[in-house]
C-alpha cells in the first residue's frame, strides 16, 4: 500500500490500534472484532477491510456462472427464520422427481459451471435418491461442478441412514459431489441457536461435519446468519470459531454473511438489516477471517446495489448468475432471481473493479 495510507486517521480512535495491526499483518482478537462491530466510523472500517481485500486480490472481483436446484422443501426441522420449508404432509411441500432434476441440468447453457443443490431435511427420501441425483447430474453434465448439501443436511443423512458422517461424505464424493455450500451455520452461540432452530445439527456437529469433509478433500464455504436475535459478541464468536477450524483444516474457500430476511418471519419481530450493518458484516469478516481466501457480497440477500458497494468493503466476490433461487426469496427477498453475466460485469466495472469469471474453486475462466 502507498506510504501515505499509513498516516490515515479515523474518526473513531478505537480503530487506530487495529489499523496498526492490520498494516503489520497481526491477527485480530475478539476485542478487536467487537470494536469493529461497534464503530460508527463506517468509512474507516471500510478502509481497513479494503486494504486487506486489495492486498489479497488487487482490483479483481469474481463471479461464477451457476444455477440453484432445490430438490425438495419438505423438512422436519423448525427454523424461525425460514419460509422455504414445508412439514411432511403439508400441501405446499414438493419433491422433484429425479428425471425433473436431470432435465433441469441437461437444459442448462453450456457456460454454467456450477450447480448448487440444497433442500429440506426430508425424512422419507431413500439414500439411493440422493446418490442417484449426484450420479445423474454428472452423467448429463460431466463438466459441471456439483456443490451440494449443507453440513446440516449431511448430519441429517448420518442420522436418517444410520451411517457415520465420514461414510456419508465418501459415498457422496464417489457419486459426484465436488464441494459443499456453507449454509446451516446460522449462529453458533448455543442459547441463541436453540432459540431460533429446532431439529437440526448444533454448532459442534456443523463444525465436525466440515472438519470431516475437509479431511476427505471436499472443500466448502462458510456462512453466518446475522440481523436476528444474536448479539455482537455472538457474531464475533461465530467468526472466530470458523477461523479456528480453518487454521486446522484450510478447507473453507469463501465466507458469506447472510442477512436475515424478516418478511416471512413475523414471529421474530425483527426489522430488516440496514445497509450499514450489511457493509459491516462484510468488512469485519474480511478482517477477522485472515485465513479464509474469499468473502462474498451476496447480491441475493443484500441487493445488487449494496453488493456492488460491498466490493469496496472487503468482499472480492459477488456470487453469480444463480438462475433461480428459492430459499431467500421464499423468506421475502425482493431481489431478482437471476442475474445475467452482462449485468454482473456492469456492476463490477462500475464499482471500479476488474470482472473475473471463475469456477467454484476460483480457477480463472475469463478476465475482462
Amino acid at each position: 500500500m502507498p506510504a501515505a495510507q499509513s498516516t490515515t486517521r479515523f474518526q473513531d480512535v478505537a480503530l487506530e490500534p487495529i489499523r496498526e495491526k492490520v498494516l503489520a499483518g497481526t491477527r485480530l482478537t475478539a476485542e478487536d472484532g467487537l470494536a469493529l462491530y461497534r464503530t460508527h466510523d463506517l468509512l474507516g472500517l471500510g478502509w481497513l477491510a479494503n486494504h486487506e481485500r486489495e492486498r489479497r486480490h488487487g482490483d479483481a472481483a469474481y463471479f461464477v456462472w451457476n444455477t440453484h436446484v432445490n430438490h425438495t422443501n419438505v423438512c422436519v426441522a423448525t427454523c424461525d427464520f425460514c419460509a422455504f420449508a414445508a412439514k411432511p404432509g403439508e400441501e405446499r411441500g414438493y419433491t422433484m422427481a429425479l428425471d425433473e432434476v436431470f432435465a433441469t441440468v441437461a437444459a442448462l447453457p453450456k457456460q454454467v459451471r456450477e450447480v448448487h443443490v440444497v433442500g429440506g431435511l426430508h425424512p422419507d427420501l431413500p439414500w439411493s435418491y440422493i446418490l442417484d441425483m449426484m450420479r445423474g447430474i454428472k452423467d448429463r453434465r460431466p463438466d459441471i461442478h456439483i456443490k451440494a448439501f449443507t453440513a446440516v443436511e449431511i448430519f441429517f443423512f448420518h442420522r436418517l441412514y444410520r451411517m457415520p458422517v465420514e461414510r456419508v461424505l465418501a459415498e457422496l464424493k464417489e457419486a459426484g459431489l465436488d464441494s459443499m455450500p456453507g449454509g446451516g451455520a446460522e449462529i453458533f452461540a448455543k442459547a441463541t441457536r436453540n432459540r431460533i432452530i429446532k431439529g437440526k445439527a448444533d454448532a459442534e456437529q456443523w463444525l465436525d461435519v466440515m472438519r470431516t469433509a475437509h479431511r476427505l478433500g471436499i472443500s466448502s464455504n462458510a456462512t453466518m446468519l446475522y440481523g436476528h436475535v444474536e448479539s455482537l459478541e455472538e457474531r464475533v464468536d461465530h467468526l472466530l470459531r470458523l477461523r479456528e477450524l480453518q487454521d486446522e483444516t484450510g478447507g473453507f474457500v469463501t465466507f458469506i454473511p447472510l442477512a436475515f430476511q424478516p418478511w416471512e418471519a413475523p414471529a421474530m419481530k425483527r426489522p430488516a438489516t440496514t445497509g450499514f450493518d450489511d457493509l459491516k458484516a462484510l468488512a469485519v469478516a474480511r478482517l477477522l477471517l485472515d485465513n479464509v481466501p474469499h468473502v462474498k457480497s451476496y447480491w441475493i440477500m443484500i441487493t445488487p446495489r449494496l453488493a456492488q458497494v460491498g466490493l469496496s468493503f472487503g468482499a472480492d466476490d459477488i456470487d453469480g448468475t444463480v438462475t433461480e433461487e428459492k430459499i431467500a426469496h421464499d423468506a421475502g427477498a425482493s431481489t431478482p432471481q437471476v442475474m445475467t453475466v452482462d449485468e454482473l460485469v456492469r456492476l463490477i466495472r462500475e464499482a471500479g473493479r476488474r470482472p473475473v469469471e471463475r469456477d467454484t474453486v476460483f480457477n480463472v475462466v475469463r478476465e475482462w
